[in-house]
């Protein structure tokens, strides 16, 4: 386990229930500097529920959430300062329907952290060339491919250049055929040396690009150890019954 006193996310004892039903049950975390963190687990494990409410978007039961140190978890911590060192991309797009891709990518660092409408326009035209996108900067959502239009959800969560980047489960409503040029753009990016806690099904994809792997279930973390280790010689048993599902 990564020193808490130098993660970048260290998350302790988390507890979350809804209507007295437990969805996370005294979740550890630690997350280093440059570190690809990958949650799996089955549909209802408690992944996206956690990445929730790391960016604070669930209120939690318990524990804490320190983010360099801080703990973000205090009542008293105001939830969207705290917000703007994180970017969260979605199962779904999110993206705004009536402005374009580059007015979405472009909206975060005019708005909240106080770009000129000149400099939050060039930061994204940089963004979407950087995706691969830059000849659709004046397209609207409707005529972008689920493909581009998660792309597109990416440029905006890095246009204020996060401290940590939160992924949940960022390919789950693209057709097939366009999940490879999304998790080739995550891959670039944890290349790059991002900081990333991303959830996923897609366990090839965990297995060349996570340093630490996280197995979920119950709402609890089962087994977490290198993809190596995970996906050739898992401990526990249920890590070895989920993953079978994928191996055959």
């Amino acid at each position: 386990m990564t020193d808490p006193a130098t993660s970048v996310l260290s998350v302790r004892g988390l507890v979350k229930s809804y209507r007295d039903r437990p969805v996370l049950d005294g979740i550890d975390l630690d997350v280093a500097e440059h570190q690809v963190v990958v949650l799996i687990g089955a549909s209802g494990s408690g992944k996206s529920t956690l990445l929730r409410c790391v960016d604070l978007l669930e209120e939690i039961d318990d524990g804490q959430i320190l983010l360099d140190g801080r703990d973000i978890s205090d009542p008293r911590v105001d939830a969207d300062e705290a917000r703007k060192a994180m970017g969260m991309v979605f199962q779904s797009y999110n993206l705004f329907p009536h402005m374009t891709a580059l007015a979405n990518v472009a909206l975060a660092p005019r708005v909240v952290h106080g770009a000129s409408r000149a400099q939050a326009r060039e930061r994204g035209r940089e963004l979407l060339a950087r995706v691969g996108l830059a000849d659709k900067a004046d397209a609207y959502p409707d005529r972008l491919s689920g493909g581009q239009q998660q792309r597109v959800a990416l440029a905006r969560a890095l246009a204020y250049d996060p401290r940590l980047l939160l992924l949940d489960e960022i390919t789950s409503a693209l057709d097939p055929e366009l999940v490879g040029e999304v998790l080739s753009l995550v891959g670039e990016l944890a290349g790059a040396g991002r900081t990333i806690v991303m959830a996923t099904h897609e366990m090839a994809f965990a297995r060349d690009v996570a340093d630490v792997v996280c197995f979920l279930d119950g709402g609890r973390i089962i087994e977490s150890g290198s993809a190596e280790q995970i996906f050739v010689d898992p401990r526990q048993d249920r890590t070895r019954q989920f993953l079978r599902r994928f191996t055959g």
